[in-house]
């Protein structure tokens, strides 16, 4: 039994034997690289494939196309929303230096998620335990490991943002 399969190049149809099954080889037409698939096997199901749910596209992009208009706009916004008072937190000093860890990670966390206005209310309790947030920060960057909770976040975007909040805190 041998495997057939079509080039990706020319379009033809080759036939190899069945011991070349995963190897690459060279197309006897056009000579282009191609790679040879692995023979059927017995117990494999047939992969069943649907058509494009053409409206479900067109309804994704034009969620998409929003999506983009929405944040252009808000990036383009030259004002900052008003906050009601009630709405705004206060900075609290924090005694513990656990606690004031936690609130690192926290504020690390927002802004890798995009949650810039919980972000910002998280900020102020770090901005009024500025001098012990800084060496929190400072200790962060130079570890090898993030903390568990910042096991997602891409090293060098991490390090962006503690060096952010860094700077701001200066």
């Amino acid at each position: 039994m041998s495997i057939s399969f079509h080039c990706e190049s020319c379009k033809k149809k080759i036939k190899a034997p069945d011991q070349a099954g995963g190897k690459w080889g060279n197309c006897p037409y056009c000579k282009h690289r191609c790679y040879i698939p692995l023979p059927k096997t017995g117990e494999e199901e047939e992969l069943r494939l649907a058509p494009v749910d053409e409206l479900e596209e067109s309804r994704i992009d034009a969620m998409m196309r929003e999506t983009h208009t929405l944040t252009q706009n808000i990036l383009h916004e030259s004002q900052i929303p008003e906050e009601s008072p009630s709405a705004s937190v206060l900075a609290v000093r924090v005694a513990d230096e656990r606690d004031l860890i936690k609130h690192a990670i926290l504020y690390l966390r927002q802004m890798a998620d995009g949650e810039l206005a919980q972000a910002e209310k998280t900020f102020k309790i770090l901005k009024a335990n500025k001098k012990t947030s800084l060496r929190i920060l400072a200790s962060m960057a130079r570890a090898e490991r993030p903390e568990p909770e910042l096991h997602d976040v891409p090293g060098t975007v991490l390090q962006g943002l503690i060096r952010d909040a860094s700077s701001k805190l200066s």
